[in-house]
């Protein structure tokens, strides 16, 4: 049996956790609604799953609040609070076969890279997290020897995830696990295209010692479970990753509602520069492709503009091609594959409809454009590279969110900054020099949140990410993180 078939022979014996989790319990939507959950693999239905609206939202939210203000959770002390998370953590790991098979059915991606890659980062982030909870420290201000100007964190409250559908789990984790390290109750929203990992993980959270109500999962739709988290008066944070279209939703929602903290990392359009001067010509261009289309690329830091000196132009692209090749999409199943499916059909038609748009505004197609694997009934697109594209096009300025890749020429260091910096995206960028005064210079320039030399993924847990501009607001990841999901408290003390 090959290890396709033996994935394939695993599905018919998977339990699908299909409810909504309340209070530590599995629960119906209060309307007994529910969608379908399907598999862009091969477009059939994997389960229903239940549609949460407001009614849901208020009980989740009520049980969020009896639980954060009892101090069951918020008030232990930090080492347990650690310990609890550790085992969170472990159970995790003790379960990642089949929380990444079900990553793999819910959204398309390879098996290979929901079990190495996500969810590895998926525990690695959840014991990092677990692990500083006792490492942060409090503060005394200078003052005169009769007073003490104490300074505090607290948690916030209720803190509510709204996660996207290309890495469930991990952005998941990114924010449930210093929101829980803090002290606060969770109420995760994952996208509804991809439910079923943070369901799972719900019973593995009650199972590692977290109270009831501390962790809670409504699954549903953006436009009723996520707007009623957003205009909840008794959530205290949303904590968003998603399209800058609807995080800017969530800012309106709070200034409706009360003013709640948001957190917002959004969309991009990063730039992947390459000086004429790069150390190896190959490599970059391996680089750029992966860059691009892992993940069918359905990411956020995608490098989807490449920038390429003049000098270089004609070699790269004809080494990017040839890279290319390696990304067709292929079955999910099978560990070989290096890119699986779009997330479902309306995210492939969207790409599609890019790729048409480029054709018109004047790009010329050099690889890929099309449809792939049609008769298998799953959403798959061609790895696609657009060349003789200008920087003011659609294609060039819009996120497609799909594996479509923009080249422009530019002339010098001056011009490609003046390229790179031209979007409303700030997100992520790359750039590729054997020369350490530019790649300085040029980092310096850029308006970005991360900025990777000499690659196209350079961040791990212990650095911040998120955006410039209109790629978001605050950090998720390393101690930054803790920023977001606790308040500070200046408690002043005259010593008479």
């Amino acid at each position: 049996m090959s290890a396709a078939e033996d994935y394939r022979h695993q599905i018919t014996s998977i339990s699908y956790r299909n409810k909504a989790f309340i209070n530590g319990k599995y629960v119906d939507a209060a309307s007994g609604k529910t969608f379908d959950c399907i598999s862009p693999i091969d477009g059939r239905v994997l389960t229903k799953v239940a549609a949460c609206d407001k009614e849901d939202v208020d009980r989740a939210v009520k049980a969020g609040r009896a639980a954060f203000e009892s101090g069951k959770w918020s008030n232990i002390a930090p080492r347990k609070r650690k310990k609890i998370l550790q085992k969170f953590a472990a159970l995790v790991e003790q379960h990642k076969d089949e929380l990444a098979l079900l990553e793999t059915l819910d959204m398309g991606k390879p098996i290979s890279e929901s079990l190495n890659s996500d969810m590895g980062g998926v525990v690695n982030c959840m014991e990092w997290f677990a692990e500083s909870v006792d490492k942060i420290y409090d503060e005394l201000a200078p003052r005169r020897p009769d007073s003490v100007s104490m300074i505090t964190r607290e948690p916030l409250g209720i803190v509510a995830a709204v996660v996207p559908w290309n890495f469930p789990l991990m952005m998941a984790a990114w924010k449930y696990s210093p929101a829980l390290a803090a002290g606060n109750a969770v109420i995760l929203k994952p996208a509804e295209q991809s439910p079923l990992t943070a369901l799972r993980i719900a019973e593995l959270a009650s199972e590692a010692g977290i109270p009831d109500g501390i962790f809670q999962v409504v699954p549903g739709f953006g436009e009723t479970a996520g707007q009623a988290l957003g205009m909840h008066m008794d959530v205290d944070m949303v904590a968003f990753t998603g399209s800058t279209e609807v995080g800017k939703y969530f800012l309106k929602y709070s200034g409706e509602s009360n003013m709640k903290h948001i957190s917002l990392e959004c969309g991009g359009k990063s730039p992947n520069i390459i000086f004429a001067d790069v150390h190896d010509l190959d490599y970059a261009a391996k680089e750029a492709a992966a860059g691009v289309f892992y993940n069918s690329g359905q990411v956020c830091t995608a490098a989807t503009r490449l920038l390429i000196q003049q000098d270089v132009r004609d070699a790269f692209l004809e080494k990017v091609a040839k890279y290319s090749e390696a990304w067709a999409p292929g079955d999910p199943l099978d560990p070989k594959t290096l890119m699986g499916s779009m997330v479902d059909e309306s995210q492939m038609s969207r790409v599609m409809s890019y790729i048409d748009v480029g054709q018109k505004e004047g790009a010329k197609v050099a690889v890929g454009g099309k449809q792939a694997l049609s008769e298998t009934g799953g959403f798959y697109v061609q790895p696609t590279v657009f060349e003789a594209v200008n920087n003011n096009m659609r294609i060039a300025q819009e996120e497609i969110f799909g594996p479509v890749l923009s080249t422009i020429t530019f002339k010098d260091e001056a011009e490609a900054v003046e390229i790179a910096n031209n979007s409303i995206y700030g997100l992520q960028a790359n750039l590729w020099t054997r020369d350490v005064k530019k790649a300085h210079n040029v980092a310096r320039a850029l308006r970005a949140g991360t900025v990777n030399v000499n690659a196209t993924d350079g961040g791990d847990i212990t650095a911040p990410f998120g955006g410039y501009k209109q790629s978001g607001i605050g950090r998720d990841k390393s101690l930054h993180a803790f920023d977001k999901y606790t308040q500070l408290k200046h408690t002043y003390i005259h010593l008479r």
